[in-house]
C-alpha cells in the first residue's frame, strides 16, 4: 500500500498549475465498468449531440487489463461521438468507435447550465471490472492492493490516466497554459460485485467508500462531489446480477452517509441493447441525470427522487 500512497502523493503535486493560467477548465472524471464505457450507437444519436462539442475537452485513457504495464495513454481533444466501447488511443491519435457513453449528453447539459464555463472530462473505465478482489474474474479490479501478476490493476491505470492528463499544460492547444479544476466524479459500476456471492455484495459499501476517497485524493479534493449510477436489473432471466439488490442498497447507503454524493436511480427505466448494457436512449438520459445530480451537489442540494 505504501507504493500506491506514494503515487497519489506524487500526482497531487502535478495538479496545480501556474497562477498565470489563461483558461480554467472544470474537470469531471468518468469511471467504472461497461455501462460507463458506453454501448450506445453513434448512428442513432440525435443531431444536438452528434457533432463535435468544441468547448469541451476530453482525455480518454487507453483501457488496459490487470497485469499489463501501466498505461493511461491519451490525448486531449474536443469531445465528439466515439468514446464508447472499442475506443482506443496510442497517446497521439484517438481511434474512435461506433459507440458512445454518458459523456455527450452530460457535457451538453453542463454547458447549458454554465455557458461561460470551459468543461473538461477525464475518462477511464473498463468493462467487467470489480472493486472487490474476489469478484475480479478475468476483467480486472479497482482495489489498489490487488496484486495480480506484476501488481498492476485498474487503480494503477486510473492513476496513470490522471497523471498523463495533467501533464499537458495546454489542453486546448491555443498556446497558453490552462488550469484544471476538479469538479466531480461520475461512477457507473457494481454489476460485477453483485454477480458472485452475497458476502462480496455486502462489502460493496465499504469498498466503494474507500475507492471514492482515494479517487478524491488523486484529484486533491476531499469533498469532491460524487454521483453514483445505481445498477439496474438486466432483462435477462435468470437475473444477471444475482445479488444486485444488496449492491443497490449499498450504493444508496454510501450516498446517504457521504454528504457530498448523489444517486441516479432512473437506470431502472432504461431499455437494453443486449442483456447487460443500456440502449442508446438510456445512455443519453443517464448523461443528463448525472449532470442534474452533479449540478445539484454544486448548488448544495440533491433531489434523490430522480
Amino acid at each position: 500500500m505504501l507504493r500506491k500512497h506514494f503515487i497519489v502523493l506524487f500526482m497531487v503535486g502535478l495538479l496545480p498549475c501556474s497562477t498565470m493560467c489563461a483558461t480554467d477548465f472544470y474537470v469531471y472524471y468518468l469511471g467504472g465498468q461497461s455501462n460507463m464505457d458506453g454501448y450506445g450507437y453513434v448512428s442513432q444519436l440525435p443531431a444536438e449531440v452528434a457533432g463535435v462539442q468544441k468547448d469541451v475537452m476530453m482525455f480518454h485513457g487507453n483501457t488496459s487489463a490487470d497485469g499489463q504495464a501501466v498505461d493511461g495513454r491519451g490525448v486531449w481533444s474536443p469531445l465528439k461521438p466515439g468514446h464508447g466501447v472499442g475506443f482506443q488511443t496510442d497517446g497521439k491519435t484517438n481511434k474512435y468507435s461506433n459507440r458512445f457513453g454518458v459523456e455527450l449528453s452530460l457535457a451538453k447539459a453542463l454547458q447549458e447550465q454554465y455557458p461561460d464555463r470551459r468543461i473538461a472530462m477525464i475518462k477511464y473505465s473498463r468493462g467487467g471490472t470489480s472493486i472487490d478482489q474476489e469478484a475480479a474474474g478475468g476483467f480486472g479490479c479497482w482495489e489498489p492492493d490487488f496484486a495480480k501478476a506484476n501488481g498492476v490493476n485498474q487503480y494503477d491505470h486510473f492513476l496513470a490516466t490522471v497523471r498523463n492528463a495533467h501533464a499537458v499544460r495546454d489542453i486546448d492547444g491555443d498556446g497558453d497554459p490552462d488550469r484544471l479544476i476538479p469538479a466531480g466524479i461520475l461512477w457507473m459500476q457494481g454489476e460485477s460485485d453483485a454477480h458472485y456471492t452475497p458476502e462480496i455484495a455486502r462489502r460493496y459499501q465499504a469498498n466503494l467508500r474507500r475507492l471514492m476517497d482515494l479517487i478524491r485524493a488523486a484529484f486533491r479534493a476531499d469533498d469532491l462531489p460524487v454521483v453514483i449510477g445505481q445498477i439496474s436489473y438486466s432483462k435477462k432471466e435468470p437475473p444477471t446480477w444475482k445479488h444486485g439488490e444488496i449492491v443497490r442498497q449499498a450504493q444508496a447507503d454510501y450516498v446517504a452517509a457521504d454528504g457530498k454524493a448523489a444517486l441516479v436511480t432512473r437506470t431502472d427505466d432504461y431499455g437494453y441493447s443486449d442483456p447487460y448494457h443500456y440502449d442508446t436512449a438510456g445512455y443519453l438520459d443517464l448523461g443528463k441525470q448525472f449532470a442534474q445530480e452533479i449540478l445539484a451537489l454544486e448548488n448544495g442540494a440533491t433531489d434523490q427522487a430522480k
